[in-house]
């Protein structure tokens, strides 16, 4: 399956992946498997509406990951974009505006030549890619059928991967401290980035002694809450914010002798009982942040 030349004209392409048309071919790619994950025909067999958003958005991907056919789909967007803005203009100042009807019609015209030229330019390069095969696409579409296959796999592994780690800092620190207890972001980083690749960080201004991190992988966030102190003369507390791994629960051995449906039933109960005891306990961080908040505006 297809999308026509006609429809792709009438889509988002950047919005379809939920990328910034200022984005990279690399966070193109890294949106594109995102969604595509979410709407996979192996997921999704009996649904229709999945399988041909997975096309739309692998026909997005195929576009805009080559130079040629983005540049000539962004200068039509571009185009109608500078249309779109023409007509606001010419509704908010109605009164004032007096064009000469010739002169429109001759504009309009233009219009239609320079968008039929564009138009004719992204099926060239449209019906390129297409005869060339998008080796980036199934490069892709390859990438994400081997996630499926590990999640089918060892499903727990991968049940919170949409969620990004995040820890909570807290440490001792007095009002009007300039050095915040000893802790700048550049200190905090050092002491974080020793366990991978921190993906934020964030300093309270309002509240003394507290900083959120992100880190780009659960391991990294786990080695953390585990390992790190912070600075001897005023020690770090770390705890998680999200993204906290549910760890596998132990098989009681008196089980053992179960069949294997009763053993399946029981997992799937306590694994569903720590999911409610993860999402109270993002509820109690939650009220225990804004009680912080409330806290530091009242002062």
């Amino acid at each position: 399956m297809s999308v026509k030349t006609k429809e792709l004209l009438q889509m988002d392409l950047y919005g379809l992946l939920g990328a910034k048309c200022t984005a990279t071919a690399k966070e193109l790619k890294k949106a594109y498997r995102q969604k595509a994950l979410t709407c996979h025909p192996d997921k999704n067999p009996d649904n229709p509406k999945a399988v041909e958003l997975f096309h739309q958005l692998s026909q997005a991907l195929e576009v805009l990951t080559d130079a040629a056919a983005r540049a000539a789909y962004d200068k039509i967007c571009a185009a109608k974009k500078q249309a779109e803005e023409r007509n606001r203009k010419l509704d908010d100042k109605r009164k004032k505006i007096k064009l000469d009807l010739e002169t429109r019609e001759q504009q309009a015209e233009d219009y239609k030549q320079d968008e039929a030229q564009m138009t004719r330019t992204l099926e060239e390069e449209i019906a390129r890619l297409r005869e060339e095969g998008s080796r980036q696409l199934e490069e892709e579409q390859r990438l994400i059928k081997e996630h499926i296959q590990k999640e089918r796999q060892n499903p727990q592994s991968n049940r919170c991967s949409h969620v990004t780690p995040k820890l909570k800092l807290k440490w001792k620190c007095k009002k009007g401290d300039e050095t915040n207890g000893g802790y700048s972001y550049d200190i905090l980083m050092s002491l974080l980035q020793k366990y991978g690749d921190v993906s934020n960080l964030i300093v309270s201004s309002k509240k003394t002694g507290s900083a959120v991190v992100e880190f780009a992988t659960v391991k990294a966030a786990g080695l953390a809450v585990k390992n790190e102190t912070g600075l001897s003369p005023n020690p770090l507390k770390t705890s998680w914010l999200e993204g906290e791994p549910v760890s596998a629960p132990q098989m009681d051995p008196l089980m053992s002798g179960q069949n294997p449906l009763t053993k399946e039933r029981d997992y799937e109960s306590i694994v569903m009982m720590k999911m409610r005891q993860a999402a109270e306990r993002q509820k109690l961080i939650e009220q225990m942040q804004r009680e912080d908040e409330d806290e530091a505006a009242s002062s």
